[in-house]
């Protein structure tokens, strides 16, 4: 037996991305089969791509980091989900395909009201944010969170996610267009980073006291600015590196300010680790999106054998939130 997916013969540009035949996964023990209604593309599926970021070891080789559909088969000793079971999943790859096989506990039953193909555009950014934002930088209602892309997939889940927390949420974007989203979602700072600074721009609309809390996908390029952006007791969680990994750290300012620095991955995190977040995400994340106070923003839909083209806009940088696939 065989199905289909995105495979990835030698590295480079979207062309590099070839729909092929491939074995059909079979689920370990603890593990479910999933029949593949959607995946959603993510910048580590670009990194991957170029040759930048390896899949982890045992996991799948296909790009691929979450998905939706439905349980077709359970791996030995898996209990509480069925056969047909319609559900979405964190996965470590192999998204791109007809077919994937996942640990029994990165998978989430469907949101109440969202459908099984816009479902794969949730669990990557929602247990991205809740676990950077809230599990470790610890936002509170009142708190200020400045998000860093706020129109991307990851940016347009943690300001209504910040708003539903009752924190007030500052966003950096490229356009008008885009911030004009983010004001949408509920953005309350909006700040363009082509034409203004956003370390001035948050301290005068904070009365300068600047972000409790900074989820920064850039990396060394900001590292300095975030920093002087940072209130008293702030937390910069650091979760991509768009702008460089080698940045100087002023330890002086870090110090004076009492503040903290994490950075994270999701992707090669233990299992058990991910399924913590996986449920944390099921009990405080899916409530919201079931009382329509969250929801998943999908830029546009693109069969799955297109994912060539599907990387060409997300390099462009045009999109707002997630471009999902389809077998």
């Amino acid at each position: 037996m065989s199905i289909h997916a995105i495979t990835i013969p030698e590295p480079g540009g979207p062309e590099a991305l070839v729909w092929a035949p491939v074995p059909d996964p079979v689920p370990a023990a603890g593990e479910v089969l999933v029949e593949v209604a959607a995946s959603a593309v993510n910048r580590a599926d670009v990194l991957q791509r170029q040759g930048y970021y390896d899949p982890p070891r045992g996991a799948s080789p296909y790009p691929g980091l979450e998905c939706s559909g439905r349980i077709a088969a359970l791996g030995p000793g898996v209990a509480g989900w069925s056969v047909g079971d319609e559900v979405c999943a964190l996965l470590s790859g192999g998204g791109y395909a007809e077919k994937v096989a996942v640990p029994a506990g990165q998978l989430l039953p469907l949101p109440e009201g969202v459908d099984a193909v816009t479902a794969a555009a949730l669990p990557e950014v929602a247990c991205t944010v809740w676990s950077n934002v809230f599990m470790i930088a610890h936002l509170r209602p009142g708190d200020t969170l400045l998000v860093h892309g706020g129109a991307s997939g990851i940016g347009t889940m943690a300001v209504q996610l910040a708003k539903a927390a009752g924190a007030r949420v500052a966003v950096t974007a490229g356009s008008a267009e885009k911030l004009e989203r983010c004001r949408e979602l509920g953005a309350d700072i909006l700040i363009n980073y082509r034409e203004q600074d956003f370390v001035q721009e948050l301290r005068r609309a904070t009365e300068g006291a600047g972000a409790d809390v900074i989820l920064d996908i850039i990396g060394a390029k900001y590292l300095d600015r975030n920093v002087k952006a940072l209130a008293v007791n702030g937390r910069l969680a650091i979760i991509g590196l768009q702008g460089g990994v080698k940045g100087e750290l002023n330890l002086g300012a870090l110090l004076t300010k009492r503040a903290a620095v994490t950075a994270t991955s999701l992707r090669a995190r233990p299992e058990a680790e991910k399924a913590s977040i996986v449920a944390a995400v099921r009990e405080h994340v899916w409530p919201l999106i079931a009382a329509g106070r969250v929801r998943p923003v999908v830029d546009r839909t693109v069969p799955m054998r297109d994912a060539a083209e599907a990387h060409r806009v997300m390099e462009a940088g045009g999109h707002v939130g997630k471009i999902l696939l389809v077998p």
